[in-house]
């Protein structure tokens, strides 16, 4: 699993020896069982989460009614809003698949930021792809309908289709079981 993360490090920084062993002896590497609750709303937490394997998903409760507004899959990053504002969580984050996270927190980062100063250029970059992409996705869901959105799905993220249950994804896609079911059915007609 280290290997993962230091070929996807490399995208962005090259690491010494040293700087490799100074990730790995902070004890970060964590396997998490599908549908563990990793924060709960209502909860404080100084953790951020990073993908290696599986998949984890953010989720709202209203009306006793779960809403999915996101899924972070193999090298996506998360730090819930909580842990910047420091305030208590207003979602849930739980683990869809049984999954392998590097979980880190704002102490950690200051100390390997210390040590090794081009991993704060290489944490600048990915948050500036990470608000990036969130604002393509967020202006995408806003102004299209869920057939599109369904079909951009399939288009972007195609594994999502096979790897969460039905329900979560009629969730983040902002419509019910049902209509998915009718959406896919309808999408199949149409391509025979």
């Amino acid at each position: 699993m280290q290997d993962l993360l230091f070929d996807f490090i490399s995208k962005y920084i090259s690491l010494t020896e040293d700087e490799k062993q100074a990730i790995v002896s902070l004890d970060i590497f964590r396997s998490v069982k599908k549908g563990t609750t990793l924060l709960k709303e209502g909860q404080k937490s100084k953790d951020s989460y990073f993908v290696l394997k599986g998949c984890i998903r953010v989720y709202y409760i209203r009306d006793g009614e779960e809403k999915t507004t996101a899924f972070y899959t193999e090298m996506d990053a998360l730090t819930p809003h909580c842990v910047i504002n420091r305030a208590p969580s207003d979602y849930f984050i739980s683990c869809v698949e049984d999954s392998i996270l590097l979980v880190s927190n704002a102490d950690m980062g200051v100390e390997i930021n210390s040590k090794f100063p081009k991993f704060e250029i290489m944490c600048g970059m990915l948050s500036e792809e990470l608000l990036v992409k969130q604002q393509i996705e967020f202006d995408e869901f806003k102004t299209s309908s869920p057939e599109q959105r369904y079909l951009n799905l399939l288009q972007n993220r195609p594994d999502l289709i096979q790897r969460v249950p039905q329900h979560q994804l009629a969730s983040f896609l902002g419509i019910k079981p049902q209509s998915l079911s009718r959406l896919r059915a309808r999408i199949l007609e149409k391509k025979s």
